[in-house]
């Protein structure tokens, strides 16, 4: 089976209504999956180095938050190759997604992906995340192998304002521990665990949903 192949089959098995982008999902995966594979041989983006690899413990374990994360404007906290961003990014062209990088090499990668995949809804801020001013509403705070809970909202807490109370801090886990979710402490409170189910990949996936509790921010 072709690597495109490989991601129809996977793209029908997420269950997602992915509308007007169902036709051209796979190919824009494709590109990508390649382009990591390109940059790989010169920068180390990932330690995964086979496209099918990729494609499960990546691209398709970042496309099964779908359903559990709201838009229109997602922020990517440490995006690396751009996980889980760019792949959100190419399935919802209606929503903005912000690329959050520190690493310069990273951020050069995922402008280029921006440029060759024409993503007119990606921004890539190539700067730490505590340095990034707020000035917009953000409806979801994302990130996939960036730190423990404690320091994922310690460093991203500016987006809890009074008038952002709808936002979500979502982290993307392979098994937390509760030593770990203890870690997150008022203003917030975790709002539900769940547990995901990512085609073509046998491993335990959840998302930990946190939002501003009743405490003052």
């Amino acid at each position: 089976m072709s690597l495109l192949q490989e991601i129809t089959q996977g793209l029908k098995a997420l269950d997602y209504d992915f509308g007007a982008q169902e036709k051209l999902l796979p190919g824009l995966i494709e590109r990508y999956v390649l382009l990591i594979q390109k940059w790989n041989k010169i920068h180390n983006l990932t330690a995964i180095r086979n496209p099918r690899d990729m494609l499960y413990q990546h691209v398709m374990d970042s496309l099964a938050v779908l359903p559990h994360i709201d838009g229109s404007h997602i922020i990517d906290v440490g995006s690396g190759a751009g996980l889980p961003g760019i792949p959100i990014a190419l399935a919802r062209p209606d929503w903005q997604v912000s690329l959050v990088e520190s690493n310069q090499k990273k951020a050069a990668f995922l402008q280029q992906v921006k440029i060759e995949l024409a993503l007119h809804n990606v921004d890539v801020m190539a700067q730490r995340i505590e340095d990034i001013r707020v000035d917009k509403t953000v409806d979801t705070v994302i990130t996939r192998a960036f730190s423990e809970l404690g320091e994922f909202m310690a460093l991203t807490r500016q987006w809890g304002t009074k008038e952002n109370t709808d936002c979500r801090w979502v982290a993307m886990k392979a098994d937390c521990s509760e030593k770990e979710l203890k870690q997150v402490r008022d203003p917030f409170v975790i709002e539900k665990i769940v547990n995901l189910n990512v085609p073509g990949l046998d491993a335990a996936r959840q998302l930990i949903i946190i939002k501003t509790g009743s405490g003052s921010l």
